[in-house]
């Protein structure tokens, strides 16, 4: 798998994942619900499998990068109607 799949496959995966770690954690911490989410993403991706082929170079800077994006999408969801529901 090329990289481009690699990062849009991880980033697609997101909105559900948060979703599932939302409904899994429920009251716990933000932190908990992030770093369950950057588990379950890293390894629906092979993250290990990437870093030995050497597809990801820098898997911290891929891992907080991310990190961001998953802030990004739970700002955009605790944003929208989703939110309220």
């Amino acid at each position: 798998m090329d990289f481009l799949k690699l990062f849009f496959r991880s980033i697609s995966l997101l909105p559900g994942v948060i979703h599932g770690t939302e409904a899994m954690f429920g009251i716990e911490t933000g932190e908990q619900k992030k770093k369950a989410a950057l588990e379950i993403v890293g390894a629906a991706i092979h993250l290990t499998d990437a870093v030995t082929n050497k597809q990801i170079a820098d898997p911290e800077r891929f891992t907080a990068g991310l990190s961001a994006i998953i802030d990004g999408v739970v700002m955009c969801l605790n944003a929208s109607v989703w939110a309220r529901q």
